[in-house]
């Protein structure tokens, strides 16, 4: 007989990325410690994921309060009944808390996302004008992101910052085009760090070939390869830049 797989947060992800996506919004796994990240125009929800309900999960959600007044925890759907006494003594704690709460059901091969307790505003003490800086910061992030390359509850992969991925674009720009200057990379639409991108070379990839002009180095070649889905896409967009002009 075929053991069962043992469930993990990362389970928990792609049916509460998908939930949201109905809904409108664009999704983001792993944003500045946060596990999942929901944006729709100027409304942003955070969902931090356990395996139970716990204080730890509890204290972490109430912590990105500080962010935003809707903060989801989720977790797989308890296999006892949810209407049983100690369940609904957990629900009227959430709901205390002022959270919201999303379980995941695993029938059959497929996977489910239900929203039983949605959040109401956080009325606590500690104003969120007063995190704004890492609210936006937040915001910021996922701005530098071409999509979402992470997902939400990893803790051992490596995650794709907005950082990186410019890097991987520049890196993708010198090896299809050869040598180029910060202008030119610039002119191709790989953003407005990359002077200190290319000084600071903090993987490695890039070396000065003369001044004012760079290349990718064999490192770099080769270790842009792990991220073909991102090679692709910047591929694509330089096709694109260079049909434009």
């Amino acid at each position: 007989m075929k053991e069962k797989k043992k469930l993990q947060e990362v389970d928990l992800y792609k049916p509460i990325q998908r939930f949201f996506l109905r809904e409108g919004y664009e999704v983001y796994g792993e944003v500045k410690d946060c596990d999942i990240v929901a944006v729709k125009e100027d409304e942003l929800i955070i969902v931090e994921l356990k395996l139970t309900l716990s204080v730890d999960l509890l204290i972490q959600a109430v912590k990105r309060q500080k962010l935003t007044n809707q903060v989801y925890i989720a977790i797989p759907r308890p296999k006892g009944r949810l209407n049983s006494k100690q369940w609904a003594e957990k629900c009227h704690l959430v709901k205390r808390l002022e959270l919201g709460l999303i379980v995941v059901s695993f029938p059959g091969n497929g996977t489910k996302a239900d929203i039983l307790i949605h959040p109401t505003p956080y009325t606590g003490k500690i104003a969120i004008g007063r995190n704004k800086l890492k609210r936006d910061a937040i915001l910021k992030e996922i701005g530098g992101r071409s999509a979402d390359f992470n997902v939400g509850g990893s803790s051992r992969t490596k995650i794709m910052t907005a950082y990186k991925e410019n890097c991987i674009q520049i890196a993708c720009f010198l090896d299809k085009l050869g040598p180029l200057s910060p202008k030119a990379l610039k002119i191709l639409g790989a953003g407005d760090k990359i002077p200190s991108i290319l000084t600071n070379n903090y993987y490695g990839w890039f070396e000065r070939i003369k001044r004012g002009t760079y290349a990718i180095t064999e490192k770099g070649r080769l270790e842009v390869q792990e991220y073909q889905e991102l090679v692709k896409y910047y591929l694509e967009k330089l096709g694109e830049e260079g049909e434009s002009h």
